[in-house]
């Protein structure tokens, strides 16, 4: 498969816990691998130069301009991009053989459904699957778009829509996604604000219940055991906690009471 015009795009800060599985998955399928840095501390440099990678060092842009500035960086006309937490399994390989073979003359990417390992297990079922992935894109016509913290790869031609699995790693721990929510608050409520969004008390009770039934009831979370319910439940609160931020920011004014300096 290394015959095949294709750059793998990772970027990367102190993944020396994902970084080998993600390279040892994606071995000799491309003509090369570009890891762009961040800044480690950890061994995700030497992990790295054992798979022969194009290393490149670029500042934090932010989640989604930092990949494109990887994307930027490859030479293949195909570029596969992948995140260092994630793992391209065998039936994912090989729809990526089957991809070049049949497709790609008339198509401008191919999209994965992505798989997560939480708790113990794979999950199957709820919002986190099958979360779909345009991932395998013609560089060319490819950029990265969405918001910040919800990156997104956009091509303006056909995707084929493939079978195999992407694997991911997000959250090896409650605590890593705990991690995550006031990160997303942020972000999201700095769209709100620059949208000049107004608070809405409706939005934020309701929104994060139709979260948790849609996750749990419709889309049968249920089914993934205890995980499944608790991804529903903190989708649930993730939710409520983002939009009740803007409530936050409106209502930080100053107590009547309160001294305003100027000297004792």
């Amino acid at each position: 498969m290394s015959s095949f015009p294709l750059s793998i795009s990772v970027i990367t800060r102190n993944e020396a816990s994902n970084l080998e599985r993600c390279l040892a998955s994606v071995a000799g399928l491309a003509g090369e691998i570009v890891v762009m840095d961040s800044g480690s501390t950890d061994a995700t440099a030497e992990i790295a130069a054992r798979h022969g990678v194009r290393w490149l060092h670029q500042d934090w842009l932010g989640y989604r301009d930092q990949k494109q500035a990887a994307l930027e960086q490859c030479t293949q006309p195909w570029v596969l991009a992948l995140d260092a937490d994630e793992e391209v399994s065998p039936a994912m390989r090989q729809d990526i053989l089957t991809f070049f073979e049949q497709h790609a003359s008339r198509h401008d990417g191919a999209s994965f459904p992505r798989k997560v390992w939480f708790l113990g297990r794979w999950i199957t079922h709820g919002d986190w699957y099958p979360d779909r992935k345009l991932r395998l894109v013609r560089r060319e016509r490819a950029r990265w778009g969405g918001s910040p913290e919800h990156d997104k790869l956009e091509v303006p031609g056909a995707v084929q829509a493939c079978a195999g699995d992407l694997h991911h790693f997000s959250f090896p721990t409650m605590a890593r996604y705990v991690e995550k929510i006031n990160i997303f608050a942020d972000e999201y409520l700095k769209r709100q604000l620059a949208e000049g969004k107004q608070w809405s008390p409706a939005a934020t009770l309701f929104r994060p219940a139709w979260r948790f039934v849609r996750a749990y009831v419709l889309r049968r979370g249920f089914l993934d055991g205890f995980p499944g319910l608790w991804i529903a439940w903190s989708t649930a609160y993730q939710t409520f906690v983002r939009h009740s931020r803007l409530y936050e920011h409106q209502h930080q004014g100053r107590p009547l009471d309160e001294p305003r300096g100027g000297g004792v």
